[in-house]
């Protein structure tokens, strides 16, 4: 018992131990108090998976140690309550100040966008920081002429950024009104302005409010700190679904961003001006952020608003770049604790509902087909490596796709993947406990292909198969993946006590194993399982099964489901491996839980004596069991390195020592493609893929996983010279 516990203390150090750490084992003896702590909470879900096996006790072990990963961030329900309108106070107006070089093309798109969007009296400081396009000029001379609210200043020099913007700022004091910063290249939506107003007027503390944005480092949507061109008419469907959003939601923030940033009267009469120590430009925002910080004001983030930042790079990406380096570390030097409050925002990332719901309303707007919606476990294996080809096919082919993930930290984690402009796969995360949260989220979306993939781990399991029907809309696809028999039965292997194989358990006899229980205590009975489970089978367009095997199982469940078998594609083309000479050697392929025939290579490993074939795993094996001397485990293995490893241990033979009715056999179908004898027991996909291979004498009967005697001899047999 001791060995299992300092193994679980080793997994657990491994999730959360900090890479940097500078002592690593002062590091571990400081987590142990948590360990302790998190393993008492977890003790009763931790016993029920030793009596029963049950998924869910152990996805919940898992939980309470948090051992899925980094934790995702939880989603905030605020946000998407109904909104109210903003109340604009009387007599409340607005100062822009745009300074401008060059991008005319950009220019005029911005200054017709203010003229038609702000929702609120206006005026404008435009200042021309001597831009050398001869268009330019001339253009803000004609615009300022027809517009009265437009005042012009023209530069008789360039003043890079932070000067430009001084310009400004200084002729915005003739007015009380708050101040916008707006870029030439920020195109604002209609009815902007009291939106990004709003907090200033209700909060007095209020510094600086920044919309999101697909350019606006910490307000970026989908991902933080990564811009994302756009295109105007995409911005402003995006905008129209952030508007519905309730904008009282409001993030802190370490600073805003100064494209489109609204700065308060208060905070401008203590912090008047720019840096001009940061000039022509890159950080001055941040200056001004952390220097009204320290008089007491705070810096938000609305999520009700979106502007698009379509060119990011208003004053030249290379002399920005330049500017990078030097102005950063002047930052860091005045303000020691900035980095480290970013990194903090981006571990908590408050804004992260907002970029969900906002990154799936641009995806409605983007994709190329129905969105892929896929309900998925936490707990990797074959289902996790088959979701992620799914997901890589996508992306091509969608642009997007939608995983609702349950048995992690939180019930629900939703997972939106969507293609970078590099080609990349991006991810935004987060957590809930809410169905209803989640029919939010994907109400801008209207056409869905909704899949389940795998939902064991779910502490409620019987209320999945509503939650996928109620994810369909009318003219929706609905498909059910059939990795395991969790559709059958509570306990997806449909073992029975002992890791014994009996088949298809029957509701009116099954035995406790294949009932489960809810968390307010009621359980629910196997009949009652496959009645609410076979609406969600009848009601698919398509039940796929990856053998004939699994197919056959779901047909005799669920008579005239729309069941089709699809086989799976080998992960990696796997070399033809020769015979080694020398005496026989039996290799287990794939890492070992106890439906997966721990138990079985445990036995075989106590019951070999002098003479008999050694004994190799490849892989790793579940740590309520091991293996005993001279038996040998590698660990994980990559299909390219079989040759390699096959010489080094003198492998003859496979052994695939499942003991359930396997519904693909990843690692059966590896052995068989390297062209060594492969040994199954009489189940399911495994035996009817040695079958097809053409060697029946490696189908064992079931009942050889307690004769170790029969496996050896077979084994040797195999091994013999033809």
């Amino acid at each position: 018992m001791l060995h299992r516990v300092r193994r679980l203390f080793d997994i657990y150090a491994a999730y959360h131990l900090p890479q940097d750490a500078p002592r690593p084992r002062v590091a571990r003896w400081r987590l142990v108090p948590g360990f302790v702590a998190a393993g008492a909470r977890a003790l009763p879900a931790a016993l029920r998976w030793a009596r029963h096996r049950d998924p869910a006790a152990r996805a919940r072990v898992k939980q309470l140690l948090d051992l899925s990963g980094p934790a995702p961030v939880q989603l905030d329900a605020d946000l998407l309550r109904r909104p109210s309108d903003p109340t604009v106070p009387e007599g409340a107006g607005v100062t822009l100040v745009m300074p401008v070089y060059n991008g005319l093309d950009l220019l005029r798109p911005a200054l017709d966008r203010v003229a038609r969007h702000t929702d609120i009296p206006w005026r404008i400081v435009i200042v021309d920081d001597a831009s050398p396009d001869p268009d330019v000029l001339p253009f803000l001379r004609d615009w300022a002429e027809r517009h009265p609210q437009a005042q012009l200043i023209e530069a008789p020099e360039n003043l890079g950024f932070v000067g430009a913007v001084t310009l400004g700022m200084v002729a915005a004091r003739d007015w009380a009104d708050p101040v916008v910063l707006l870029n030439s290249d920020a195109f604002v939506p209609a009815g902007w302005a009291a939106r990004l107003l709003s907090p200033i007027w209700e909060d007095a503390r209020v510094g600086s409010v920044t919309p999101l944005s697909n350019d606006a480092e910490l307000g970026s949507v989908p991902e933080p700190g990564r811009a994302r061109d756009i295109a105007p008419d995409l911005a402003e469907a995006v905008d129209r679904h952030a508007a519905t959003l309730n904008g009282a939601a409001r993030v802190a923030a370490p600073a805003g961003v100064g494209f489109c940033m609204a700065l308060s009267p208060k905070a401008l009469a203590e912090v008047p001006e720019f840096d001009a120590v940061f000039a022509p430009g890159y950080g001055e925002e941040v200056d001004w952020c952390q220097k009204t910080a320290q008089k007491g004001f705070t810096h938000l983030y609305v999520p009700n608003l979106f502007v698009a930042h379509v060119g990011g790079q208003s004053f030249g990406s290379e002399a920005k770049q330049r500017l990078i380096a030097r102005n950063s570390a002047l930052i860091s030097r005045r303000y020691p604790r900035f980095d480290a409050e970013v990194h903090g925002f981006l571990r908590r990332d408050p804004l992260v509902t907002a970029r969900l719901a906002l990154g799936l309303a641009q995806v409605e707007q983007t994709r190329r087909g129905p969105l892929p919606v896929y309900l998925a476990h936490s707990m990797g294996g074959g289902a996790e490596v088959d979701l992620q080809r799914r997901l890589m096919a996508d992306l091509a082919r969608v642009g997007a796709a939608l995983v609702i993930r349950v048995g992690g930290v939180f019930r629900f984690t939703l997972d939106l993947h969507d293609l970078r402009p590099d080609g990349s796969a991006g991810v935004t995360s987060g957590g809930t406990a809410s169905a209803a949260m989640i029919a939010q989220l994907l109400a801008p979306v209207t056409g869905r292909e909704v899949i389940y993939a795998c939902g064991v781990g779910d502490p409620d399991p019987i209320t999945l198969p509503d939650l996928m029907l109620s994810l369909r809309g009318p003219r929706d696809g609905l498909e059910v993946l059939v990795h395991d028999y969790f559709p059958l039965s509570p306990t997806p292997s449909l073992l029975e006590a002992g890791e014994t194989w009996k088949g298809l358990p029957d509701p009116q006899t099954a035995s406790p194993r294949h009932a489960t229980r809810r968390p307010d205590g009621a359980t629910v009975p196997l009949s009652r399982w496959r009645a609410d489970w076979g609406r969600l089978l009848y009601t698919a367009d398509r039940v796929t099964c990856f053998s004939e095997a699994s197919a056959r199982l779901i047909r005799q469940a669920y008579a005239g489901a729309p069941v089709e078998v699809s086989p799976h594609a080998l992960h990696a083309e796997v070399p033809r491996i020769p015979r080694p000479e020398g005496p026989p050697v039996i290799g287990i392929l794939g890492s070992l839980a106890p439906h997966k025939g721990a138990g079985v290579a445990q036995r075989l490993s106590r019951a070999l004596k002098p003479g008999d074939p050694g004994l190799v795993l490849l892989g790793e094996i579940d740590p309520a069991y091991r293996l005993y001397r001279p038996a040998r485990m590698h660990g994980r293995y990559a299909v390219e390195d079989l040759p390699d490893l096959v010489a080094r241990y003198g492998i003859t033979c496979w052994f695939i020592p499942s003991v359930w009715s396997e519904t693909f056999s990843f690692t059966t179908h590896e052995a068989l493609a390297t062209g060594l004898p492969v040994m199954v027991f009489d189940l399911g996909a495994q035996a009817d893929a040695v079958r097809a291979a053409g060697d029946d004498g490696a189908v064992l009967p079931l009942s050889a996983a307690e004769d170790m005697s029969m496996i050896l001899e077979t084994a040797k047999r195999l091994s013999s010279p033809a």
